[in-house]
């Protein structure tokens, strides 16, 4: 199979540096172009035609997302992975409606980059292996990719869409939260709100640390990973 090519997209020059060299050092990936700005990031899709856009929501013209706007608008459906430090939920629903299933908050690390590089990589053999004919369930499930694994993978009572919302609802937080402000936040029970912040936990998608008060335990104060590069 070809490689997988890519586009870097980001405002910093040094942080697209840093994610051009971990993409192309990726078995299966090489960058074929890095812009700076929408209005480049739009011509060198149109230009190179790649698989994959690590994208970047703040750009100092086009935002990131008015720039998937127009690829999708154009019929371009490109895999996104969304390299932002934009937390806010309605950024984050805006993106998933637009197709993005890949969303990494910065700072982020490496090896949670390269989880998404992997996923992609999986899902777009995936399609390319696919018959061209109608799918029955489980050749759907293999174009679906990554969605439909993280499903088989939930620990049993764990709902997906549920851990989507809270996987969501601790990126839109400026610090770390709790399982309590999490639970307020979403209309959920502090248990059920802890059960999917200890799998994010478990997974690599979030961390969590201690913080003593006067008495009693320590609480549980969650957060977005922390790390290099991003």
């Amino acid at each position: 199979m070809s490689d997988i090519r890519a586009v870097i997209v980001d405002d910093d020059f040094a942080v697209a540096h840093v994610n051009r060299a971990f993409v192309d050092a990726q078995p299966g990936f090489t960058v074929v172009a890095e812009a700076h700005t929408g209005a480049d990031a739009l011509a060198a899709i149109e230009l190179h035609r790649p698989q994959l856009v690590l994208l970047d929501v703040y750009l100092p013209d086009l935002g990131g997302l008015d720039v998937l706007r127009r690829l999708r608008a154009a019929g371009n459906d490109v895999e996104v992975i969304a390299v932002t430090a934009a937390r806010d939920l309605d950024t984050v629903r805006r993106a998933r409606l637009l197709g993005v299933r890949h969303y990494l908050v910065k700072p982020f690390s490496g090896a949670s980059l390269g989880e998404r590089l992997e996923e992609v990589r999986r899902g777009i053999a995936a399609d390319r292996a696919a018959p061209r004919t109608t799918l029955d369930q489980r050749a759907v499930d293999q174009v679906l990719g990554s969605a439909t694994t993280h499903r088989a993978m939930l620990p049993k009572g764990l709902s997906p869409v549920s851990l989507e919302r809270v996987a969501a609802g601790l990126a839109g937080c400026d610090t770390d939260a709790s399982a309590a402000e999490i639970a307020e936040q979403l209309g959920m029970s502090r248990v059920s709100a802890r059960r999917y912040l200890e799998h994010l936990v478990a997974t690599g998608a979030a961390e969590v640390s201690p913080r003593y008060g006067s008495a009693g335990r320590p609480e549980h104060r969650y957060r977005m990973p922390a790390g290099a590069p991003g």
